[in-house]
């Protein structure tokens, strides 16, 4: 499986984009910078847009997938939680922001339980909650013997989360410094120090420790983060590095 990151951050600026992750270049992880990273081409041979969470800079290019695949009579496969659903239908692709696709057949919406795995093409699919400040899910991916799972944002109080999966490679976020690790703990979102304290526990319980790569970095924080997170994978003796946009890594 080859993992590619169309964005890796939580602000876009001519240089970072909002979260964004492409599989093999058929099904997108959050579509925070989707559109704008992809063809026409590319976007209208997606297989699937997997949502965790419903916070703009995950969604954000949804309404513009929807309407290339309408003009282009092409369909977006999305899934994600009801509460995604509902967020786009009433907020989003309301008729007023933007037009009501859910009553289109050009968005066919696909809602999914925790810890009920479903199929897409040959990947493996499995669900699973993470702690956030809305409900968020994370994916675990399983492909011919290897897998990885996206947390999307999560904060602190992975614990019951570490015990459903054991990925090769784990992507997950970390927003701010360690300054900050307080707003993190109350915000739901990690820090260095959080991410320390999470990885601590998944060793506990799982034995080992994933190759780490994070991302939703605060592009004005990302400088500490890297010199925090690299004393973090010192101290704990695994390999973590940040995403950039364009990186891509073959799990």
């Amino acid at each position: 499986m080859k993992v590619r990151f169309l964005g890796a951050h939580n602000t876009e600026t001519s240089s970072s984009g909002l979260v964004c992750l492409l599989l093999d270049g058929g099904i997108a992880l959050d579509a925070g910078c989707l559109t704008s990273k992809l063809s026409l081409k590319e976007q209208l041979a997606l297989k699937a847009v997997l949502f965790t969470h419903g916070h703009y800079d995950h969604i954000r290019d949804l309404p513009l997938l929807a309407m290339n695949c309408f003009l282009n009579e092409g369909i977006v496969h999305a899934y994600s939680s009801q509460a995604v659903k509902d967020a786009l239908a009433e907020h989003i692709l309301n008729g007023q922001i933007y037009s009501r696709f859910f009553e289109r057949p050009v968005l066919d919406f696909y809602t999914i339980e925790p810890y009920t795995a479903f199929i897409i093409d040959r990947y493996d699919v499995m669900p699973i909650p993470v702690s956030h400040s809305v409900p968020t899910t994370g994916y675990q991916v399983k492909s011919e013997g290897r897998s990885f799972f996206y947390t999307g944002d999560t904060g602190p109080g992975l614990s019951e989360c570490w015990s459903h999966i054991s990925p090769d490679l784990l992507i997950i976020e970390v927003t701010a410094s360690n300054r900050f690790t307080e707003f993190g703990r109350e915000s739901k979102h990690l820090t260095p120090q959080l991410l320390k304290e999470e990885l601590t526990v998944f060793r506990k319980i799982r034995s080992y420790l994933p190759t780490i790569i994070t991302v939703h970095m605060n592009p004005s924080l990302e400088n500490e983060i890297a010199v925090e997170l690299k004393d973090v994978a010192c101290q704990l003796g695994c390999d973590i590095s940040l995403a950039h946009e364009g990186l891509e890594i073959q799990v």
